[in-house]
């Protein structure tokens, strides 16, 4: 046979149109040799053909041979069936088949045209069919064709009913419709034989032909009688042998899956293999074909010498052909015809035989003339003038209107996909019926007798595995798809076919994208839309009649009721148009809108179920499995975890599941069913749970997403269940699998970590957790038949306790990157890997916090013991290896921020192991020890390793800002208990205070005051705070030391300094007037001790107004506790319902009593100290106005603190009002004194 080849080229038409409205190309411009010919023929505004040779397996084309006047046909040529290199094998359908069309002649050409069917192409037959629906109105002749609906391709066959009732009366298959056609339509039906006459013209035609080809003249030896005697009767073999049915789903012993399968009967047919990743395919490679030669003998064989796709106005059809066409010399391409001279040529030859050149593309006819078998005369006849011959005029338009009056007949009545139809038009009637032949089948007992059944399915299957291949390039097949499947798995029993019902239903499966982003779900998605070119199981049923049509199924006692449709007259199909509003329906089909992710993957999940089934019934040596009940749920088989073993029993477990993934990637595997490495259900078995574990796996992650966390590890566990078994099945480990593996464990320990966090709600997500649906037991129980489903069962354990969950979800990560080492899958999915490294660090993060704390709280309770416990070690060990993993993790992929926090928290780590050698000694006799001092400058450098894996503050801002905290924190509180707790026995006072005061400034540089952040005023207390501090070891110093007075002076100005900043900071905050007070008090404490060491009154009075300058400042600290005391007197009188968080934090009394006490006091010396000298001054020197007004406005206040403070009832309130009011007049009067001129 030739080469399939598709000449793309179309050539404009030669000429112009003739009266018989067709304009052909040039005998040069048609067909050419073999498979090749392209032709564009344009009728003159009344009919349109182009023709494609699709396929071509007749050998180069011969010139005929005119025969001489008076050759006698009776005669046999020397050549007569025998075989030549310009015939092809004896017998070829090059010179005319004389066999009938096969029942299943189209679906042969749909097998090898898949890509046309379904979607481009309206009708598939044989050109002979073709020609027959053409003729209907001009024809008396009965007509009897089965119709199939394929998408909106309808594959037309003849049904012979001759031959279908002399099988149903050998073998009864075919009852059901011998009794119906004779009830109904037939009721003497009797089989009809050819005349002599018939078998007379085939064998002279037969022989002309021989003669026409036989131009060379070579002799060959003249077949005995006998021979031919063999040869006429293998003619009528042909005949009858042509149209052999196929017993309804009979399969050949040769394709038989099982040896014992001879001595069963019949058995089920079933392609020899599956298509494996059909959605992966590439495009250009070929589907498995589904029948091999055992099956062709069943008529599924596409045997014409031609198929062209004919394009005949807007009507796409795609026709086998075998007429025989002769070229070379004048003639390139003619048909050859032999005429009886005393026959005119009649109407529906003449459409015969125009119809039959235009399906061909040949531009002329010869005719050749006989009386009785003697050659006459040869006659040259273009195409375009056949339709205008004598005794055979017809109009092409006509023809037009006819084909597209049948043709939305048909498609607006067999809207049933997978459906036989029965096209039938009695002998001599003009009435044309449409019968349902799978619905009249289903009324009888077995449902599957029709033979079109099988074959229906089967190019359903192929279709949509060829759409399948192209899925991704138009997501708008979706719905087509889909429908086909659903069509086909609807025909086949599913005892018979789990083959192709499990591949199906695979393919289902496939089409729902279960990793596509939420955008596809929108409305505006192409999964959403309607296809113009999809159509629907469950169509609803097409319209009757049509305002212009009159084809009916009224219940007329002249009609039959059991016809889907009734054309009353053939008359109609002529008028043009008749039909053409109904021509234009195209019935659609959506695919199904999955509003979430979890109705999707159920969808997909229901036909994984089926397709599990349908492999499952197919293996017939079952194991020793005990037969599993769908309705008893499958223990979960939780363990405690005393019996589990905890964190060392966890760690074996990895260490098995590790030895075992190994394994796997040498190609160790193991089940317990009896399926065999290689089969068709082997290969399904492996898909179809691959695909049950994505699915799982996305409901897993959909639940994660809206924290149904215990929902989420119930998916995830049946996810890995699924892998499980995959791994047991498969022999040959695919790294894209390991990566879901990977994927699925990285999953399992969110999930787990989401547990441990959330274990407040544990007795919801436990109930989540062991609610089971049908379909999942089902699932379960398939995956139980090759595996225990244990593999992961260290993973997906729900524990009640923290420790145990925050260690599963770690092994998980750990699992999940030990995968990705396996087949260098790092490398590949650098993505992922960077995912699975940061969880690894996340959750050696909550490992190591959750030590730390167990830690701080060991610390906490440790009253009689002041010694750190062993218990406390251990757990800061474990702690600090975790942080220490954690931050190698960060670190592999240069994630310099997750790793300055897990630095920063390994600097806390180090100041709990201070603190807890802190409480390690007696309080009386507390001093800083090394290891306090050691543990924090461990702290120190931790956090400075955090600042220099940030770099700069501008990598983040707000992770620079708590590690600079924290840092300013540690030096704090090291400084803070070198100060309180001077460390005296082991070192020197000076020592101290430098390290002190070293610690301090070092504090005060990681405090950022100045920028406008959330924690700037927590920022301004410690500043403050670390001012007050020194200044008041500075002014401690001063106190307690003699000696140099170098160094004496530089404390002086040091304390002055710091005093002066601390009560800057401390103004600036609202909540800190105590502190406030308490610096200025000291303050003033510090200026009464300078004024100790003075000794003219002058210098005196100098430092006294100081001091009193300073206790006026001290106004708005009292300013801002007389507020807070008045909202607090004001609280209870107003709605009590008004938030704490509203509300002033309460005041300690206590320390304001105290403060507001020695406040008072210090005034009144102050003041006291000021008359006095004022005075004595006053009495040595000479009038001055300025003194005389201090003096004055002194006493007055002098005398009004001394009654104030002499009154004990006063409140609190009142007190702080008085010496506001107090504070008021002295500093009114001392700016009168400094307003005041000079004398």
């Amino acid at each position: 046979m030739g080469d399939p080849k598709e000449a793309g080229a179309e050539a404009s038409p030669p000429g112009a149109a003739t009266r018989g409205g067709l304009s052909l190309l040039s005998q040069a411009e048609s067909e050419e040799p073999s498979a090749q010919g392209s032709a564009l023929l344009l009728g003159g505004n009344e009919v349109k053909s182009r023709a494609v040779v699709k396929y071509s397996s007749a050998p180069p084309r011969t010139a005929f041979a005119r025969l001489e006047e008076k050759t006698d046909l009776k005669l046999p040529p020397a050549n007569w069936l025998r075989e030549s290199a310009k015939l092809g094998p004896a017998g070829t359908t090059v010179l005319g088949n004389s066999k009938k069309s096969k029942p299943f002649s189209s679906f042969g050409m749909a097998y090898d045209f898949i890509d046309s069917v379904g979607n481009d192409v309206d009708v598939v037959s044989d050109s002979e069919n073709i020609k027959k629906l053409l003729k209907i109105p001009y024809s008396k002749s009965h007509v009897s064709m089965a119709v199939h609906r394929i998408g909106r391709t309808l594959l037309l066959d003849e049904l012979d009913i001759q031959e279908l009732f002399m099988r149903s009366s050998q073998t009864g298959d075919w009852t059901w419709l011998k009794e119906f056609y004779q009830r109904l339509i037939d009721q003497k039906w009797q089989r009809k034989k050819k005349s002599k006459e018939h078998w007379y013209q085939k064998a002279i035609l037969s022989k002309f032909l021989y003669y026409s080809i036989n131009g060379d003249g070579a002799a060959q030896p003249v077949p005995s009688p006998a021979e031919q005697q063999e040869s006429s009767s293998s003619d009528q073999s042909h005949e009858s042998e042509g149209a052999s049915w196929p017993a309804p789903f009979e399969m050949p012993s040769s394709v038989s899956e099982d040896p014992s399968a001879s001595s069963q009967g019949r058995e089920p047919l079933e392609p020899s293999c599956i298509v494996g990743h059909v959605a992966s395919a590439p495009k250009e490679q070929n589907l498995t074909t589904l029948f091999n030669d055992g099956e062709n003998s069943q008529g599924l064989k596409n045997d014409f010498v031609r198929n062209i796709l004919w394009t005949f106005e807007d009507i796409h059809m795609l026709v086998g052909s075998n007429m025989p066409i002769f070229g070379g010399g004048r003639y390139p391409a003619v048909s050859l015809r032999l005429r009886d001279n005393n026959k005119p040529i009649n109407v529906l030859t003449g459409i015969d035989y125009w119809l039959d050149n235009l399906i061909c593309n040949v531009p002329e006819l010869v005719m050749c003339f006989h009386v009785n078998g003697i050659v006459q005369k040869y006659e040259m006849i273009k195409t375009e003038e056949i339709p205008n011959l004598e005794n055979s005029n017809f109009s092409t338009k006509v023809i037009k209107d006819i084909a597209q009056n049948i043709l939305s007949f048909l498609k607006s009545n067999c809207t049933k996909e997978g459906h036989t139809y029965w096209l039938f038009k009695a002998s001599g009637s003009d009435i044309v019926k449409l019968y349902d032949l799978t619905t009249l089948c289903e009324e009888t007992e077995d449902k599957y007798q029709n033979p079109f059944t099988m074959p229906v399915a089967i190019l359903l299957y192929k279709v949509a595995c060829n759409m399948m291949m192209k899925k991704n390039q138009n997501k708008k097949h979706y719905g087509t798809i889909r429908t086909l499947l659903l069509n086909c798995v609807k025909l086949l029993d599913k005892s018979r076919h789990p083959q192709i019902i499990a591949s199906a239903n695979y393919m289902l499966s496939e089409l729902f994208q279960l990793d596509e982003p939420k955008k596809e779900e929108s409305s505006d998605s192409p999964l959403n839309e309607n296809s113009d070119e999809s159509y629907s199981e469950e169509e609803e049923e097409m319209p009757d009649s049509d305002e212009n049509g009159t084809y009916s199924t009224s219940s007329d006692p002249a009609d039959d009721n059991k016809a889907v449709a009734i054309i009353k007259s053939v008359g109609e199909l002529s008028v043009p148009e008749k039909y053409k509003s109904i021509h234009q329906i195209r019935p659609s089909c959506a695919f199904p809108v999955c509003h979430d992710t979890e109705e999707r993957c159920r969808l997909v999940l229901s036909y994984v179920l089926e397709g599990l089934k349908s492999v499952d019934s197919s293996i017939k040596k079952e194991s020793d499995l005990p037969a599993a009940d769908p309705s008893t749920p499958i223990p979960l088989k939780y363990e405690d975890e005393s019996t589990r073993g905890g964190p060392e029993g966890l760690e074996k477990q990895m260490a098995l599941f590790l030895d075992k993934m190994g394994s796997l990637q040498k190609g160790n595997c193991s089940r317990q069913s009896g399926m065999t490495p290689g089969s068709w259900q082997h290969k399904m078995k492996l898909q179809l749970i691959l695909k049950s574990s994505k699915a799982y796996y996305i409901l897993s992650d959909a639940a994660m997403s809206l924290q149904k966390y215990g929902r989420a590890l119930r998916y995830i566990k049946l996810a890995l269940q699924s892998h499980d078994t995959y791994c047991c099945l498969c022999t040959n480990m695919l790294s894209e699998v390991l990566l879901f593996l990977s994927q699925y464990l990285t999953l399992c320990g969110d999930i787990q970590l989401m547990l441990a966090q959330n274990a407040n709600n544990r007795a919801a997500h436990l109930e989540e957790f062991n609610y089971q649906t049908k379909e999942d037991q089902e699932i379960l129980h398939s995956l139980h038949r090759e595996s225990s489903c244990q593999g992961f069962a260290w993973a997906t354990d729900l524990s009640t306790d923290l420790e145990s969950q925050l260690t599963v979800s770690c092994k998980c990560y750990e699992a999940a990157n030990e995968i990705l080492q396996f087949s260098d899958l790092k490398s590949q999915n650098p993505e992922h890997y960077v995912q699975v490294l940061k969880r690894m660090g996340n959750i050696r993060n909550e490992i190591g916090v959750f030590y730390m704390n167990q830690a701080a709280a060991l610390q906490g309770e440790r009253v009689v013991s002041k010694s750190v416990s062993a218990a406390e070690q251990q757990l800061w060990k474990k702690s600090f290896s975790c942080f220490e993993k954690g931050i190698h993790n960060f670190e592999s992929i240069d994630d310099a921020t997750n790793a300055a926090l897990l630095l920063c928290n390994t600097g806390r780590l180090m100041r709990v192991c201070a603190q807890a050698h802190c409480g390690a000694e007696d309080e009386f006799k507390r001093e800083f020890s090394p290891e306090e001092g050691l543990y924090y400058s461990k702290a120190v450098d931790y956090y400075l390793k955090a600042l220099r894996s940030l770099g700069t503050r501008d990598m983040h801002p707000v992770v620079w800002d708590s590690v600079n905290w924290e840092l300013s924190t540690t030096y704090f509180t090291m400084a803070t208990l070198q100060q309180d707790y001077a460390p005296l026995s082991r070192k020197a006072q000076e020592q101290i205070e430098k390290e002190v005061s070293e610690a301090m400034m070092k504090s005060l540089k990681h405090c950022d005051v100045d920028s406008a952040t959330a924690r700037q005023p927590l920022c301004q207390y410690r500043a403050a705070t670390i001012h007050h501090r020194l200044a008041s070891m500075y002014h401690s110093c001063l106190r307690n030391q003699v000696g140099d007075e170098h160094l004496r002076k530089q404390h002086r100005v040091l304390a002055d300094l710091h005093y002066g900043k601390a009560a800057k900071l401390f103004q600036l905050l609202k909540d800190a007037p105590c502190e406030l007070l308490r610096v200025q008090l000291e303050r003033v404490a510090f200026a009464e001790f300078q004024m100790t060491s003075q000794n003219s009154n002058v210098g005196k009075l100098k430092t006294l107004s100081g001091a009193l300058d300073i206790m006026v400042k001290t106004e708005h600290a009292f300013q801002l506790i007389q507020k807070e005391l008045v909202e607090e007197c004001d609280q209870p009188k107003n709605d009590e319902a008004t938030p704490a968080a509203e509300s002033s934090p309460n005041l300690n009394r206590e320390e304001v009593i105290k403060l507001l006490s020695i406040f008072e006091s210090r005034l009144s010396f102050l003041l006291l100290q000021s008359i006095k000298l004022l005075s004595s001054s006053k009495r040595k020197m000479s009038s001055n106005t300025e003194e005389d007004t201090v003096l004055q406005t002194n006493k007055q206040i002098y005398s009004q603190l001394l009654r104030a403070t002499a009154n004990r009832n006063s409140t609190l309130l009142e007190r702080i009002e008085v010496v506001i009011c107090l504070l008021e007049q002295l500093a009114s009067g001392s700016s009168m004194s400094n307003s005041s001129p000079a004398p």
